[in-house]
């Protein structure tokens, strides 16, 4: 199952955006061969409230796209928080929609719930192609 919340109101968010990030984890959830009724959890804040996670969990003084906390348990993978304003920066500095940018950071917060990471070259590599494939059960790419 997969839970989302809009917990910000900076950027608005329509049931259509909603069903694009589930539909985004439940693609990244099948692709990384996640069970069936795993449960995330998908928070979307603005910048203010992932700067504070990220600070707290990272050490890091700046707001950030995506975080990921797993749970590590199969059936209750974790928590992706997603900053709708930083995303809806990167897809105007990249020429792109909105949606666009948030399926991918829905994908690559769910990967890393399943254990992807991208600290080495091989690790970006596997990453990379599974958000691709997630991405491409969307009908989309991933972006540049």
């Amino acid at each position: 199952m997969i839970e989302v919340a809009n917990l910000q109101a900076a950027v608005p968010v329509t049931d259509g955006l909603v069903r694009l990030v589930e539909r985004a984890v439940s693609a990244a959830l099948a692709e990384g061969g996640a069970a069936p009724e795993a449960e995330v959890s998908v928070a979307l804040v603005d910048d203010a409230t992932i700067l504070g996670l990220n600070r707290r969990w990272r050490g890091r003084d700046e707001p950030t796209d995506v975080l990921a906390f797993p749970q590590g348990d199969p059936d209750l993978l974790g928590d992706v928080v997603i900053s709708l304003e930083t995303a809806r920066r990167q897809a105007e500095a990249a020429g792109q929609a909105l949606e666009a940018e948030l399926a991918w950071l829905a994908v690559h917060g769910a990967l890393h719930l399943l254990g992807y990471d991208h600290h080495s070259a091989g690790e970006a590599r596997a990453m990379r192609a599974a958000e691709g494939a997630a991405l491409a059960r969307l009908g989309l790419e991933r972006p540049s």
